[in-house]
């Protein structure tokens, strides 16, 4: 596979996936700010800004910065817009490899967003339709591709981006004052809550909440399962095996994350939960960066192009 069309699939799993996080958590925490008091709005907003890495063209951190910078801003990565028209741009340079199913559910997803209201109540609206959209181009990908190495690559940028989406989702509450963001709140926005009640029995508590979020071995969207989903798609992508250390540092980075989440003592994760999700953010842009430098050589590309070869 050409590293060119590598590249685009992996970024077409990364971007799909946080369209997806980026709607969860700015509905959840819109429609909170949004009832606060106006003196207190501008703190949450620079709080949730913040959490999210993005910060406002003209300094303004009211409600209508919020909205532009998570959901309508094309040209910002991380907003639910430019997210979606990274991962349709990508599909664009990779269109030979993506199926016709997963194309058009993408390209069809790109223009209807444009027929949304961009105000409070619009907004929302379209945080609900990104994330059913993003359901079912996430359906295409499985149903109509073929779990090939094309695959391996979108699935490889998905569990990264939902491991950061994760603990990105479990930062804007642990910075929250305890009268603030619920934790059921936090487990709808990651669609955890009905799992989260049978496999607890009805038990909740803030370590409950964040054990499963954090640690359920079974829970697609808990951090330790995407690690985990990430590692095994490394080993599927170079299944060799040495007698001593990696050759692959994306599995190393990946490794050494999932195991101090999972051999940590769940008793007393709390205490120490703002350097797990730091430790696991940094994880995510460092095994993205190694990823990128194994798998992507533009070197190739060029002297291919540019008839060398």
């Amino acid at each position: 596979m050409l590293s060119r069309i590598a590249e685009s699939l992996f970024w077409i799993g990364r971007h799909v996936e946080r369209a997806d996080g980026v709607a969860r958590i700015l509905d959840v925490h819109l429609e909170r700010i949004t009832q606060l008091p106006a003196a207190e709005q501008e703190a949450e907003v620079r709080r949730i800004m913040a959490v999210m890495g993005v910060a406002p063209e003209h300094g303004d951190y009211g409600v209508d910065s919020l909205i532009h910078e998570l959901a309508w801003n094309r040209d910002s990565p991380t907003s639910i817009s430019g997210s979606l028209h990274a991962a349709r741009e990508n599909a664009r340079r990779a269109r030979e490899t993506v199926s016709s199913a997963m194309w058009e559910a993408l390209n069809s997803t790109h223009y209807g967003l444009g027929g949304h209201r961009r105000d409070v109540v619009g907004t929302f609206r379209v945080c609900h339709w990104a994330i059913e959209r993003m359901a079912t181009v996430r359906g295409q990908i499985q149903m109509t591709m073929s779990h090939d190495e094309s695959w391996l690559f979108l699935g490889l940028g998905a569990a990264l981006e939902r491991a950061d989406m994760t603990s990105r989702l479990l930062w804007t509450r642990s910075t929250t004052a305890t009268e603030g963001m619920s934790w059921v709140s936090i487990l709808h926005c990651a669609g955890a809550y009905e799992a989260f009640l049978r496999t607890r029995y009805g038990t909740f508590s803030d370590e409950s909440a964040t054990q499963f979020l954090l640690l359920d071995r079974l829970f697609p969207r808990s951090i330790l399962h995407a690690l985990t989903t990430a590692e095994e798609i490394l080993v599927q992508m170079e299944p060799g095996l040495q007698r001593v250390g990696f050759k692959d540092d994306a599995r190393r980075i990946v490794g050494e994350a999932r195991t101090a989440l999972e051999f940590h003592h769940a008793e007393d994760l709390m205490a120490v939960l703002p350097g797990h999700l730091n430790n696991v953010q940094a994880a995510c842009a460092r095994a993205s960066e190694a990823v990128g430098a194994k798998y992507f050589s533009h070197a190739v590309e060029d002297s291919w192009f540019g008839g060398i070869l």
